[in-house]
């Protein structure tokens, strides 16, 4: 029998499921009640939540389906920060694992969600990108400078010489 606070339950994860860009299911046994706490704390910070609730209304929330305790991970902005952040936790508390998730449409292996978690965060793949497109043009700029240089070097030369004399 539905009640109205399992209602309710069920709205608010269906909004986070249509809002979030990445979902991650977790197992979060293990954990005590004060590191969930600091867990949602440090994830609240990256625009991401961690939700305990049944996995039958998980499932009526349109997440993916799950067997035994169950924490969904719903990032809201970057995809993959919160969840480098709740593995990072997890290593760091020595409990919890992810099981599955959902990253934009596609569903995701426990596997494919660590591969994720490894991946350079937005920042320092923009970096990379900037450092990559400067590159060709730092290189013509020695390129081209590089006789001047050598002339620069030559009249130095040329002036020590004479100077010593």
């Amino acid at each position: 029998m539905a009640t109205q606070k399992k209602i309710d339950t069920v709205t608010q994860l269906s909004e986070k499921v249509s809002r979030a860009k990445s979902i991650v299911l977790a197992d979060y046994r293990g954990l005590k009640h004060k590191q969930l706490e600091e867990l949602r704390r440090g994830l609240k910070k990256l625009n991401a939540q961690f939700v305990v609730t049944k996995n039958t209304l998980l499932k009526r929330a349109g997440a993916l389906q799950s067997e035994g305790a169950t924490g969904a991970l719903f990032s809201f902005g970057d995809e993959v920060a919160p969840l480098k952040e709740l593995l990072k936790f997890f290593k760091s508390a020595g409990a919890g694992k992810t099981k599955g998730g959902l990253l934009g449409t596609q569903v995701l292996s426990d596997a494919e969600v660590t591969r994720l978690s490894s991946l350079p965060s937005h920042e320092q793949l923009l970096g990379q990108l900037v450092g990559q497109l400067n590159a060709p043009i730092q290189s013509l700029h020695y390129a081209l400078s590089w006789n001047i240089n050598r002339l620069a070097w030559a009249l130095n030369a040329i002036k020590n010489k004479r100077g010593d004399n």
